[in-house]
């Protein structure tokens, strides 16, 4: 890696090999200014060879073995930076079921992970995290009025969560793990902002599927020859990346923000993904539902920020595309 010149700004991206992070890198080193640190299990996991061949990476890019249940490994890695991206964080695997032990992997893996990240970044004295939770530490809210759409006033319950079967430990680790990152900030002044994405497809930088397509293909390919035409978000990972990058960017941000994408009827996506990849076995049928009766959710504070998303139709056709090329899809 070259030297920094002299006016850039270096920030840290955990779990850089992800889904999500990748893009994230790769939005950061498209802007001349950034040097980013990026955390990953191993150094020599084939599954990361994406990042060293992003544009710039050889100048402004520089990996670090870390784990963020590690706090030693992990404060080597923020050491220096300005800014962090905390985007690393368990999933519930799909459809395996529950977790070995959910208490431990996920939920505890999760709030312990994130602690460490802001407890490091307050010793390098990083000027502002920016933490990727999700809508699930929204939407479970049985109090919130019905057909409203959910708003960062929302918060999950606990006990609505443990309700949820094999995504209780996903859904009750992303609200735990953000309530804490707010505690911190609380008690020690430090500057976090949390944004809050619904389900998150796009097109990928490696061959590894993750968890959140894994469920875009079980919502296209349904549960039978007839689904209920409920209205359904599918959220464009570029997209997160410009959010999350806006976030960091914007003086006046702070709190949390809701990344969400305008719902659509579940035949239209199952249309438009027909038309792109006819194997998949699709609902041949519809039933219309109350629309009040699915979950939508309300993007206007981050929107005021500046924030847009591109239409469906992009998001769906890239994604196949990408899927097909990488040899997801055949």
């Amino acid at each position: 890696m070259e030297p920094s010149p002299a006016t850039s700004t270096t920030v840290c991206v955990t779990g850089a090999g992800g889904f999500l992070a990748s893009w994230v890198l790769k939005l950061l080193l498209s802007k001349d200014h950034y040097v980013v640190h990026g955390t990953v299990r191993d150094l020599r996991d084939g599954k990361n060879a994406h990042l060293k061949a992003l544009e710039n990476a050889g100048k402004r890019l520089r990996l670090f073995k870390a784990d963020v249940l590690d706090y030693d490994s992990v404060t080597s890695a923020i050491a220096g930076c300005d800014g962090v991206f905390h985007i690393a964080s368990p999933v519930t695997p799909v459809p395996s079921g529950l977790a070995t032990n959910p208490e431990e992997d996920v939920i505890a893996t999760a709030v312990i992970g994130t602690l460490n990240v802001l407890k490091a970044s307050y010793e390098a004295k990083v000027k502002r995290v920016v933490v990727v939770s999700s809508v699930a530490a929204v939407f479970n809210n049985p109090n919130w009025p019905k057909g409203k759409p959910f708003n960062e006033d929302s918060w999950s319950d606990e006990d609505c969560c443990r309700k949820k079967g094999e995504w209780y430990s996903y859904f009750f680790s992303k609200t735990l793990a953000e309530r804490e990152a707010f505690v911190y900030a609380a008690k020690t002044g430090m500057d976090i902002v949390t944004i809050c994405p619904a389900l998150v497809i796009g097109p990928l930088m490696q061959p590894t599927v993750p968890t959140s397509i894994k469920v875009f293909f079980d919502i296209v390919k349904g549960e039978g020859e007839t689904v209920g035409n409920r209205l359904e978000i599918l959220l464009d990972v570029r997209d997160v990346a410009n959010a999350l990058l806006l976030a960091y960017e914007t003086p006046e941000a702070s709190g949390r923000y809701i990344c969400s994408s305008t719902p659509r009827k579940l035949c239209d996506i199952i249309n438009i993904s027909k038309s792109l990849y006819p194997n998949f076995t699709y609902p041949q049928k519809f039933l219309e539902v109350e629309e009040e009766d699915s979950t939508t959710f309300s993007s206007e504070k981050l929107q005021k920020l500046g924030w847009t998303f591109r239409h469906m139709e992009e998001t769906i056709r890239d994604s196949f595309e990408s899927y097909t090329a990488l040899g997801i899809l055949t």
